[in-house]
């Protein structure tokens, strides 16, 4: 039976489900192609790293040194892998 690398099996889950504190680094962007095109602009490119810096409905990150409020329905179309000790 092949192993799986680690790349294959990292976790992926919305940007509002990572825990507050912890580093993502953002894997897929989900939604209509101008929403995405935003999220990009503003920083919300694949493999940049992000971390949450707390919230529920409107959630507040940081991505590259800046804060950055987004709602909840934007942060669920974000999904991010957690770094755990390996950015």
């Amino acid at each position: 039976m092949p192993a799986e690398t680690p790349k294959e099996s990292q976790e992926r889950l919305p940007l509002n489900e990572l825990p507050t504190g912890v580093p993502g680094r953002v894997a897929e962007l989900n939604g209509q192609k101008d929403f995405c095109q935003r999220l990009r602009e503003m920083g919300f490119c694949e493999s940049s790293i992000i971390q949450r810096i707390g919230g529920a409905d409107m959630l507040i990150c940081q991505l590259c040194g800046t804060r950055v409020a987004l709602s909840g329905r934007a942060a669920q179309q974000i999904l991010v892998e957690p770094l755990r000790g390996d950015a």
